[in-house]
């Protein structure tokens, strides 16, 4: 009888020992499953995250930074987007530049103005050319060293060597000082580009420069440039 129960007692603690054994390897196992587990969510969460982004250098001062989209140039400052543009009160952006402004009529200076250029301009230029000459590119008027306070040209600019503002302007294809008009021959209608460069330098040249001599000088020390486009046939 003794020896039956402690059989008994015997199998009694190796089945429980069985027992423990099989839930700490069940427990183990769990635990693993649940860390894998724990481990793919994670990975499903990051995935489903943005992913992160490197800040953008923010501006410092009046420092700016530009961009350049087709034709358009755009100053962002401050997070802000502001065209640099240039329009007349003559014209709209592509259509027709009255006969007042053309070798037609008066011949005199169209009305500009413009928006202001970006942080860090010492001098504007312009240049007033014709691509469409039979020739070749036919240059109507060249101006520089505009005070960059300036935010117009008047109709009517003088034809003078330097105007009372102290900018200067260059010889033109007629081998004139300052405007000359539209003057195309019959045919279809010309296009007449009046390109305003913002620079980051006043310019040591002097008055009656060529269009080709003032692009030499503002070479590298274009900030960006706003354009207006007239047109003008016989």
């Amino acid at each position: 009888m003794s020896s039956d129960l402690g059989r008994g007692i015997k199998f009694g603690i190796g089945f429980a020992l069985g027992v423990g054994f099989v839930m700490t390897l069940f427990l183990f196992g769990l635990s693993m499953c649940a860390g894998q587990l724990h481990r793919h969510m994670m990975e499903q969460m990051e995935e489903m995250l943005p992913k992160e982004r490197r800040p953008v250098p923010e501006t410092q001062g009046d420092r700016a930074s530009f961009q350049h989209e087709g034709k358009l140039l755009v100053l962002t400052q401050g997070g802000q987007a502001m065209a640099f543009a240039i329009r007349s009160t003559a014209f709209s952006a592509g259509g027709t530049i009255p006969k007042r402004y053309t070798c037609d009529g008066p011949d005199v200076p169209p009305p500009l103005s413009w928006t202001e250029p970006p942080a860090g301009t010492k001098s504007l230029a312009l240049i007033m050319d014709d691509p469409d000459a039979p020739v070749c590119t036919w240059v109507h008027w060249v101006l520089y060293n505009l005070p960059a306070s300036t935010r117009e040209l008047a109709e009517g600019t003088p034809t003078s060597e330097t105007l009372i503002n102290g900018a200067r302007q260059g010889t033109n294809d007629f081998r004139k000082i300052g405007y000359g008009g539209p003057c195309p021959p019959q045919g279809p209608a010309h296009r007449y580009f009046f390109k305003l460069h913002a620079l980051d330098t006043e310019l040591n040249l002097a008055p009656g420069a060529t269009k080709k001599q003032l692009e030499a000088a503002i070479a590298g020390h274009i900030l960006t440039q706003a354009e207006l486009i007239g047109r003008y046939g016989r």
